[in-house]
């Protein structure tokens, strides 16, 4: 299929443009007809690669982006205006050639053409993530879409926010970090080995242990100084490498799990986000079984992958969900009782609800316990550092005045 540029008059003679990935020229001006517009102009794009590279590395769409317009078309469709309206309003709102502008064109055509909505969004599964399309689909087919938007809006707004939160405590902290290791290494490259020729004109002074494993260390870097790029580059190549691999995954969220301070932060924080995207699924009416598979593999995680999947196994082979939550050993004790509450009430998805509300204040909690932590630890490594530094420095100038 190519891609073609049309510019065509809708039915209130408005100039409408837009792209349309098809076969052939015909095959776009029958599709322009079936949608009530009258063709003037229709020509195959030919894409500049360094344009269209730039845009795949700038336009990135981002989750606050996509909150946006959920809400946006929950507003307007709950306010009667027909999603293909709707639609079109939201796309002119996005800049002319950027990522969410392209994608609102093609839903928009789609949509005029017949397609469902959650049919369309189907084919930006990578944009809209699964349980999103999914919602969308189960809202479409019980005719409640303008509430499930609402809803989902709401779901997004609220991760956007813890993860505003989390990425502002942490910008101090990483700051700091950065600060410290590049003047270590300017330190260690360019000002020890300086010293090290001063000391040599000491003659036979003997250098303390704690000055010659300095200049140790120093020597080494300065030869070795091209190999501190490779620190940086190497794990994420090695993530993204062993993202591929489910043993790899399921160890490394193992480790993280365990950490201290931010095994319980992620801890948290993936079961405010499960519970809350299980609960919005079960109220879109999507089947429990498939709803924990969802929640599975949007977790972001292979432990709760795991569990979630193993649960969803159970409860298609007849356990109640409370029991299969119970026994996978990877849940709080507060889940468990909450969940068997919700299944007796027949009321799961509002229970889910406020557990995920409370898991939500408990990873604030630990955002704010880990901020509260790593602020004193970094002067105190900082502090350490120096007063290494001071002393390495120091002490071979005060032994040689010491012995006139």
């Amino acid at each position: 299929m190519a891609k073609y540029q049309y510019k065509a008059k809708d039915w209130s003679g408005k100039v409408v443009k837009g792209e349309l990935e098809l076969a052939t020229e015909k095959s776009v001006i029958e599709s322009l007809r079936a949608n009530g517009l009258v063709p003037l102009e229709v020509e195959i794009k030919n894409e500049n690669i360094i344009i269209e590279l730039w845009r795949k590395v700038s336009g990135r769409i981002s989750g606050k982006m996509i909150s946006n317009f959920t809400r946006q078309l929950a507003t307007m469709m709950t306010a009667g205006l027909p999603m293909t309206d709707a639609l079109a309003l939201l796309k002119n709102q996005q800049e002319s050639g950027s990522s969410l502008y392209i994608i609102l064109e093609k839903i928009l055509a789609d949509v005029r053409g017949g397609m469902s909505l959650g049919g369309s969004m189907e084919k930006y599964m990578n944009i809209f993530g699964e349980a999103y399309v999914a919602s969308v689909s189960a809202g479409e087919e019980a005719g409640v879409l303008e509430e499930i938007l609402s809803k989902l809006a709401t779901n997004l707004e609220n991760e956007n926010e813890f993860q505003g939160k989390v990425k502002g405590a942490m910008i101090y902290p990483t700051i700091v970090i950065i600060g410290m290791l590049a003047v270590m290494v300017v330190m260690m490259i360019f000002v020890i080995p300086k010293l090290t020729s001063l000391y040599a004109d000491f003659g036979t002074a003997k250098m303390p242990a704690i000055t010659q494993g300095l200049m140790t260390v120093s020597n080494w870097m300065a030869k070795l100084w091209f190999l501190f790029p490779i620190l940086f580059v190497a794990p994420p190549i090695i993530l993204k490498i062993g993202a591929k691999n489910a043993v790899f995954n399921l160890k490394k969220d193992k480790f993280i799990l365990r950490l201290p301070i931010m095994g319980k932060l992620s801890q948290t924080t993936i079961m405010a986000s499960t519970c809350r995207t299980l609960s919005m699924l079960l109220t879109a009416g999507i089947p429990l079984v498939e709803a924990l598979r969802i929640v599975g593999t949007v977790s972001g995680n292979e432990v709760y992958k795991n569990a979630y999947n193993d649960i969803a196994q159970k409860v298609q082979k007849g356990f109640g969900i409370s029991v299969s939550f119970e026994n996978t050993n990877v849940f709080p004790v507060i889940v468990t009782q909450m969940v068997a509450t919700g299944e007796a009430t027949g009321r799961l998805d509002e229970v889910l609800l406020k557990v995920a509300s409370y898991f939500s204040v408990e990873a604030e909690q630990s955002v704010a316990a880990l901020t509260a932590a790593i602020e004193p630890l970094i002067m105190v490594v900082l502090g350490i550092g120096v007063g290494f530094l001071v002393v390495a420095v120091v002490m071979p100038i005060y032994n040689l005045t010491s012995s006139f």
